[in-house]
């Protein structure tokens, strides 16, 4: 028997969401049942809702910075229970089978993941996000938020923080690396704490110096303008990795030149349209030109325990639901300082 839950949607592409009531599934053996506490706006949302990604299912629930305690668990559940502070991420379920789903990467299964919201479960039936007031996963798609971090500041973790943290553990960020942020907004801001709490020296490349102030008592050590020319010239061959969290196109081989021999820019941010890149920028110098998307579910518990261990929450501001669609714009006019953060019991 499903159970009626109050939440926010998009009735369609484009429009404004509105409070609504959808169906969750009934608890199964090994699901949990969470309480939603607090969901973040994360900028992907936004290109779902208004489908500059594509094709989307409507109507639509987004959120998957989830952030909520435990209510009820299913009868063949193990590692949660009643009481239990957790979070949910980008999915919540993959075929379990594959080769990246069997080594903990189950953000490429092989069949696709199931997205939080915005995608279509094992059942038929299409998943809704964390702009409600409760959710219904299986265990295995559920982490744990330690006692340390504050729900509210942890729910962009999620999403935000895994994002960042898997880019910046893989391609090696660290004491004696020089690592560079590009945009520091929800995605950048993160990285820039988690750079700098695992030991690497880091750079804030934005479009202005107006969020300076910001990004140095964040743990930058530098930062400049990328619209000050001046900036490529001054740092060329400077960086061993760059992460790009910007979602609009970027002159890729001007950043490129900014990396040292066998440097890596790392994309996070996904643009809505093509970009160009003239291949002698990445064969010049032997650099890597990589993605990354989101975490396993152990790598992304990896990084809440790291940032537990570390006093790493994210900068929110915190929000009724009814100010979502102003959120939204305020968010494509980079006017958060750093992540919109619902307050679920005003769902």
């Amino acid at each position: 028997m499903t159970t009626p839950v109050a939440a926010y949607a998009a009735p369609a592409a484009k429009a404004p969401l509105e409070r609504t009531t959808i169906e969750r599934r009934e608890v199964g053996a090994y699901d949990v049942l969470i309480d939603i506490k607090f969901a973040g706006i994360c900028h992907s949302d936004i290109h779902q809702v208004r489908e500059g990604w594509g094709e989307a299912i409507f109507p639509m629930v987004p959120g998957h910075e989830i952030a909520g305690i435990v209510t009820e668990v299913g009868s063949a559940v193990t590692g949660f229970k009643a009481g239990d502070r957790v979070g949910v991420g980008c999915m919540v379920d993959s075929c379990r089978e594959c080769e990246n789903c069997k080594a903990g990467q189950e953000q490429y299964c092989v069949q696709g993941n199931v997205p939080t919201y915005n995608g279509v479960g094992r059942d038929g039936e299409p998943t809704y996000g964390g702009y409600s007031q409760k959710i219904v996963v299986d265990e295995n798609y559920v982490v744990r938020i330690p006692d340390g971090l504050p729900l509210d500041t942890a729910a962009p973790l999620l999403c935000a923080g895994i994002t960042l943290y898997s880019p910046l553990k893989r391609f090696g960020a660290g004491p004696g690396r020089k690592v560079a942020i590009v945009g520091l907004g929800g995605l950048g801001h993160m990285g820039v704490k988690i750079a700098h709490a695992l030991g690497a020296e880091v750079t804030v490349l934005s479009q202005s110096l107006r969020k300076k102030d910001d990004g140095l008592k964040l743990g930058a050590d530098h930062y400049y303008a990328t619209s000050d020319p001046k900036t490529f010239e001054e740092l060329a061959g400077t960086f061993d990795l760059i992460v790009s969290t910007v979602s609009a196109p970027l002159d890729l081989g001007a950043y490129l030149s900014l990396l040292k021999t066998h440097g890596t820019l790392a994309n996070v941010g996904a643009p809505e349209e093509p970009v160009s890149l003239n291949l002698f920028s990445v064969i010049g110098g032997g650099k890597s030109l990589a993605g990354s998307m989101i975490g396993g579910i152990a790598e992304t518990q990896e990084m809440l325990d790291f940032c537990a261990a570390h006093g790493i929450g994210a900068e929110i501001e915190l929000i009724a639901a009814s100010e979502i669609n102003e959120a939204y714009e305020r968010v494509l006019a980079s006017d958060v300082r750093y992540r919109f953060v619902i307050d679920a019991a005003t769902i």
